[in-house]
């Protein structure tokens, strides 16, 4: 509205029709709501009434249906219907669902203030800001059209004009304040599209629905960043391994029966090597997804990466069930890296792993006796597992005060998919 070229952009028109429209739709709605209310009351002895009172309860949802449309004139920004779907089909599951509804009650609390005080607002408006201006604006066109030899006319039935210049005068004024009408009407227009979009259609309603399919695609993100793991896993270890454990038993066996020489050097040579290949790829195998991991499950799969690791590791980690694979995954390859960073940065002369899965939540920490002084921003590789787990809604803190102990703890929200044998 500040803009000067607002009262030849399209939106003075706009506020016009959302104004007027409302003054319309709330006096239809108020006649329907009396009516209603007044048959339902009459008629609710006989229980015929019953399903009009209950019309009535439900009234906001049409309302707010139409109101959420008018809303395109004046408001760009999408509308948000904050109505959930019903989980099953038929009359009954729908009006227990909006029954249940804090938006259906809101929608009714808005068609009452529609009906009592808003639509008289905006017919006010309509005729203070448009009507009138347009009376004294055709004050010439009445004086033109007036019998008689004094011609003369009112304008709003108030105000006597008798000559051409008084009436051009009205009419200049008529204009001015018709110019002033249309910024009028855009700050009323503003202010009911706001009060209404407040009412039935909160911005937080639709921010709601796509921070629950941000967190549903993160979800499936990770359900297929796993499944890809597992499957490159499996391809080198069934292909590519399996092709280099035979390339060395080949080399092993042609330097068998290859004479003392240089022939035999060089074959001995190239066994070695695929056996220092071999060895780079199981543990890029077992880095990708451990088959202890998926074989024999988390608990397993912590015991390893201790045993795998240089400082002494005390494990008190219990898990007699099996969780879903991309909470097992999430918690093996936090504490593998904790551990690793217990081997690489803390000086440590002991470590500790301990958890287990209770209240529906699976815990885990990591301690060791090191010199402290961890900053999981310092590139220790903890920002990217902190990601991890919070894509699975669960916590990753860390403690790690210098002069030590550091803690990492871990919580994962997850239910046992299946029992240990």
């Amino acid at each position: 509205m500040a803009a000067p070229r607002y009262l030849l952009s399209p939106w003075p028109w706009r506020a016009v029709g959302y104004v007027a429209t409302g003054a319309v739709t709330g006096a239809v709605l108020l006649a329907g709501l009396v009516v209603a209310v007044v048959a339902g009351g009459a008629l609710a002895v006989v229980l015929v009434g019953l399903p009009l009172l209950l019309l009535v309860a439900l009234a906001g949802l049409p309302v707010a249906w139409l109101e959420r449309h008018r809303l395109r004139l004046v408001d760009r920004e999408r509308v948000y219907d904050p109505h959930v779907r019903p989980a099953a089909a038929g009359l009954r599951a729908w009006l227990a669902t909006r029954l249940r509804e804090r938006a259906t009650w809101r929608e009714l609390g808005h068609a009452l203030l529609f009906a009592g005080l808003l639509w008289p607002v905006d017919a006010l408006a309509v005729v203070l800001a448009l009507l009138c201006p347009l009376s004294l604006a055709a004050a010439p066109l009445l004086l033109a059209t007036a019998d008689g030899p004094g011609r003369e006319t009112k304008v709003l039935k108030m105000w006597t004009v008798t000559g051409w210049p008084t009436a051009f005068g009205v009419a200049l004024a008529g204009v001015f304040l018709l110019a002033l009408g249309g910024y009028a009407l855009g700050v009323v227009a503003g202010a009911r599209a706001g009060l209404t979009r407040l009412l039935i259609a909160p911005r937080e309603a639709g921010l709601g629905d796509r921070v629950v399919e941000l967190a549903r695609s993160r979800a499936r993100l990770v359900d297929a960043f796993e499944a890809e793991r597992r499957r490159i896993e499996r391809d080198l270890h069934d292909g590519a391994q399996q092709r280099l454990v035979a390339l060395s038993m080949t080399l092993g066996l042609a330097r068998l029966d290859a004479p003392p020489g240089p022939l035999a050097d060089q074959l001995a040579k190239a066994q070695r090597e695929a056996g220092e290949a071999l060895a780079e790829l199981r543990g890029i195998v077992h880095g990708i997804h451990p088959k202890v991991l998926a074989d024999h499950g988390l608990e397993a799969a912590v015991a390893d990466a201790a045993d795998r690791t240089a400082v002494p590791v005390d494990v008190g980690f219990r898990l007699p069930v099996r969780l879903p694979e991309s909470v097992e995954a999430a918690a093996y390859f936090v504490v593998r890296e904790a551990l690793a960073n217990v081997d690489r940065h803390s000086g440590a002369g002991r470590a500790e792993v301990t958890g287990g899965h209770r209240d529906g939540r699976l815990h885990l920490e990591v301690r060791d006796d090191g010199r402290g002084g961890a900053d999981a921003a310092a590139g220790t590789g903890l920002t990217g597992l902190a990601d991890r787990v919070s894509v699975l809604d669960g916590r990753l803190s860390l403690s790690s005060p210098p002069g030590g102990p550091t803690l990492l703890r871990v919580e994962l929200p997850c239910e046992p998919i299946d029992l240990c044998e």
